[in-house]
């Protein structure tokens, strides 16, 4: 409804009356005005230092927890209740603490982020831990990668902090050749340029609008299975360079940090998970460039058709929603995502 002057206004009064009609001016069935009061966790505020360095990242011998796992997972679902979100992709597990499980049962856990690809838990206590306790949890999966462009947390460089209010967007805009573009949303799997890609990730929510945030996830593995047998023998062999070059371009332009030199690497097309021993796509829109040996309308050509079939694959998506304590696992080697 639109605004109205009360009752003492004088609608034909002098300009003095007038003026005091206005300052009475009121808007009915207003929504009440929301204060920011700020990031309920301050501690977690993005954190960007220009002068924050890393070292190249070194190749490190890793074994996957989930080799050690004993597949019915006594230790972890015991006493949980399951709920498969989507045939291909997806878990919800309630009724278990990951900070309270043992060592074996966080073996079980990369196991069943491996064979479920992604795994939801409510009501966790997680992001009450202590910063300690958080980076001692997930090395239990292995060496933490150390983003070398995204905010972080002062004095731990290990967490990678996704922020968006009403007045501040943390997340750079994403952009096609310099042009700016229509989305911020886009599929990718984070750091893929490292030569040691992430694998098992843990994503948590400490503040959420009434609406949105949810992250969307795609199987490579079903979408590398709806191939034929013929394409899947184009594939084989078949590698791909992963840049890091136009992320730390963008940062560097815009005043950002850059923390480590940026690389490109080589990687299969088509990879094999250490523990499940599926095959599954390992190419993505952010940071996938082109396929080696191929001239570069033949890369282009493919790789588009990659991309296009995995954004596409609605049947086997998941789009994940946060509820107060929800924690997001999933394993990097066999997902992309993209955050709304």
């Amino acid at each position: 409804m639109a605004p109205y002057i009360d009752d003492k206004a004088v609608v034909n009064g002098t300009a003095d009356d007038v003026s005091s009609g206005v300052q009475n001016l009121k808007l009915k069935n207003a929504e009440p005005v929301q204060v920011d009061k700020g990031p309920s966790y301050p501690y977690y505020y993005p954190y960007f230092d220009i002068n924050e360095k890393f070292p190249p990242t070194e190749l490190f011998e890793h074994t996957d927890p989930g080799l050690r796992a004993d597949p019915s997972k006594p230790n972890l679902l015991a006493n949980a209740t399951t709920r498969v979100l989507n045939p291909y992709i997806g878990t919800e597990v309630l009724g278990v603490q990951v900070s309270q499980l043992s060592k074996e049962g966080l073996d079980e856990l990369a196991l069943l982020a491996a064979e479920r690809k992604l795994v939801v838990f409510r009501d966790q206590d997680f992001k009450d831990l202590s910063p300690e306790r958080q980076i001692a949890i997930a090395e239990h999966f292995g060496p933490i990668q150390r983003h070398p462009t995204s905010g972080n947390v002062k004095s731990f460089p290990e967490f990678h902090v996704v922020y968006r209010d009403g007045q501040n967007d943390r997340r750079l805009p994403r952009t096609q050749n310099g042009l700016e573009s229509l989305t911020q949303v886009g599929w990718h799997s984070d750091v893929s340029y490292e030569k040691q890609p992430p694998g098992t990730t843990f994503f948590w929510i400490l503040d959420q609008p009434k609406l949105g945030g949810d992250t969307q996830f795609a199987s490579q593995v079903e979408a590398y299975k709806r191939f034929s047998p013929a394409f899947k023998k184009r594939l084989e062999g078949l590698t791909a360079v992963h840049s890091a070059v136009p992320q730390a371009n963008y940062s560097r332009e815009r005043g950002g940090p850059v923390r480590r030199e940026p690389v490109e690497t080589e990687h299969p097309l088509v990879r094999v998970h250490p523990v499940t021993g599926e095959k599954a796509l390992y190419v993505n829109k952010g940071f996938t460039k082109y396929i080696v040996g191929y001239k570069q309308e033949e890369s282009d050509n493919l790789l588009n058709f990659l991309f296009d079939h995995i954004a596409k694959g609605t049947d086997f998506h998941i789009r994940a929603n946060y509820e107060p304590g929800t924690l997001v696992i999933w394993d990097y080697r066999l997902t992309v995502r993209h955050t709304t």
